[in-house]
């Protein structure tokens, strides 16, 4: 369950970035949220990898 609470923090810190992006037109707020996505991509991958992994064992 901790790669879940990995994806609900990194999920959590980017609230503010959203808010200023979409509500006040914050456009360096809109890069940290690009990579915040891109960094939740690359962990829902590794994530995908590790369930098919195991799938696989057993």
């Amino acid at each position: 369950m901790s790669k879940f609470s990995e994806v609900s923090t990194l999920v959590n810190s980017l609230k503010d970035d959203f808010e200023k992006f979409y509500e006040k037109g914050n456009s360096a707020a809109g890069t940290r949220v690009r990579k915040g996505m891109q960094d939740l991509k690359n962990l829902a991958q590794e994530i995908r990898k590790e369930v098919q992994d195991k799938k696989n064992e057993g």
